[in-house]
Order: structure tokens, then sequence, then C-alpha cells
């Protein structure tokens, strides 16, 4: 049995499908967007990272705010396990006034790890629908516009049977529960069996669900795109990835980007998170991506490592820098 939900009566809708409450710096105090207040805020690049929901998901939104966020990105609980404990209506409640308070936005969900949507284990593959239906109402419960998922692996059954599952799982989940989140296709690294590392991977998903183009959208993994072969490292090389993407996908569909570096080399498809600007990618593929003209309304999550030479904090300040055009 899947989880429902439904949109609520009254809450403004963007023309990509989102909440404009999740847009909440945006807001007047009617409800109504404000566009000098839009304007102002589409002017710079939204960064964050992952923070911790420990104690309390309502916790996240001081953590993130501590750490210098503009946006913030959450697993809304244990991502190791498949139960999930319930979100108390307190919670909640304060993670959204915290949000209003401290001007933070979009705010992104993640999947657990568990989760394959293309897995030919029927009891795993069940359990992965249940998943992101539960996944998608605690969005629904938290106000969060943005889901992310990855497409999982086929584990041996090949593209075909991998892609025909993720299509009938989002089928699925999508006819059992409406809302106002968008999920996210991210991209991987390519490693063995795995789906999504291609642009026509996630093409192909787009488009066997036309009808659900309001609730699906993609989010980019920077590293996982070094990985899989798709180059980033100079304004050049990033020009040709991005038109690919626009010829194969569009990039009306890009909503988010996961901003990592990479440990690996260049197709690679090692999925190894680096800090900003140290890995293969460099300074200088960070600084094209960061002040890239299409990307500068995309919000920008970073899932980098945390260690004896940078913390969040620092990786955040370097990619403001980076965005600032500042060598």
């Amino acid at each position: 049995m899947l989880y429902h939900h439904r949109r609520r009566k009254g809450s403004p809708v963007l023309n990509n499908g989102i909440c404009h409450n999740q847009f909440i710096c945006g807001l007047g105090s009617q409800g109504k967007i404000d566009p000098r207040s839009t304007l102002k805020l589409r002017s710079m690049v939204r960064l964050g990272v992952h923070v911790s929901v420990a104690g309390g998901v309502d916790r996240a939104v001081s953590r993130a705010r501590e750490k210098g966020c503009d946006a913030f990105q959450i697993f809304s609980s244990n991502p190791r396990k498949w139960i999930s404990i319930p979100i108390p209506s307190e919670s909640a409640e304060r993670f959204l006034a915290l949000q209003r308070q401290f001007c933070l936005f979009p705010v992104v969900d993640h999947m657990p790890y568990l989760p394959n949507l293309a897995s030919a284990n029927d009891v795993v593959y069940a359990r992965s629908l249940q998943a992101l239906a539960k996944e998608l109402e605690r969005c629904r419960v938290l106000g969060i516009p943005y889901l992310v998922t990855h497409l999982g692996s086929h584990l041996g059954g090949g593209r075909e049977s991998g892609l025909a599952r993720i299509v009938a799982a989002l089928q699925t989940v999508f006819s059992d529960c409406d809302g106002d989140t968008v999920l996210l296709l991210e991209n991987s690294a390519g490693t063995k069996n795995s789906m999504g590392s291609t642009f026509s991977d996630i093409a192909a998903v787009l488009q066997s669900l036309p009808d659900e183009r309001r609730r699906l959208g993609v989010c980019l993994d920077t590293c996982h795109l070094h990985a899989a072969g798709y180059d980033l490292c100079t304004s050049f090389a990033l020009q040709a990835t991005l038109d690919q993407f626009q010829d194969c996908i569009g990039l009306e569909r890009l909503m988010l980007i996961h901003l990592n570096d990479c440990k690996g080399a260049i197709g690679s498809h090692l999925d190894r998170h680096e800090h900003i600007g140290l890995g293969q990618i460099g300074e200088e593929g960070f600084r094209a991506i960061l002040c890239h003209p299409a990307l500068a309304d995309r919000a920008m999550i970073l899932e980098t490592p945390v260690d004896a030479r940078r913390d969040d904090r620092g990786n955040l300040e370097v990619a403001r820098r980076l965005a600032s055009g500042i060598k």
C-alpha cells in the first residue's frame, strides 16, 4: 500500500510545480511573490551543504545557518534503514518556521541509500516503491520542494530492463501520490550496472513519462559527471557538456546541482568526492560552473568531505570565492 498525499488547497504553485511557500524570502505579506525580492535573490548563486537531522529534523535548519548556507540538503531519516520514524508535528512546524526566519531555500531532501528503483529483485523493488512514496509524504509534511533520487542498479539485468523498472516505479508512485514536491533524477558515476550515468539514460526516463513533467526534474552531480566521462574542467569543456545536456534533455529540466570535486580521473567511474578545487575538476572548472549564466539560478549543494584539510564552511568559502570570479 502506497502512502497518499494531495496538494493542500490554496497553496500557490510555480509553473514548474514548486509551491511558492518554499521560496519564503520572495513572498510578500499576502503570500504573493515580490518581484523585487525575487530578482535580488536570483542574482546570486545559492549555495549550501548536506546537514544532519540528528536530534530532530528542525535542528538541521540551525546547523545549515551556522555553516553559512543559503540552501541545504538533508536525509529526513536514517539513510541506512528501510523504516523511518514519523516526523512529530511540532518538529515540522519548527522546521518551517526556522526556514522562514533564516531565509534558507530551497531545502532538498535525498532518498535513503537502500531503495533501488531499477532492481530486478521483486522484494527490494516493492520496498523501494514504498520508500519513495513515504519520502514524498515526508517532503509534503516539511514543505520541501525537491527530493533527489538515484536511478539505482539493474543488478545485471541490463539497461533496458532497468529503465523499464524505473519508469514503472515512478508511474505507480505518481499515480497514488499527488503533491508539489519535484522528484529530481540524479546522474551516476557509471559504476558497474548503475543506471543514470549518461544523459540518454535520464532522458529515456523523462521521455517515458510526458504527463509527469511538472513532477520530474534533474540533479547533476559534478563528481559523477566527471567520473562518467563528461568534461567540466574548462569553460569550453563545460559549455560542450551543457550543450549535450540541452540537446538530450533540455536545461529547463535541470533544477539542482550537487557541487563536488572528483578524486578520480575523467571517465574513471570512481565515485569519490573531493574538496572543491582540490580534485581532478579543479578550480578552473568550478569557476566556470559557478559563473556560467545558464546555471546562475540553480541552487548548488556541496557534498564534500570534512577532514583536517577543510570543513563544510571552508568549501562554501572557496565556492563563493570562485563564484565571484576571484582567483
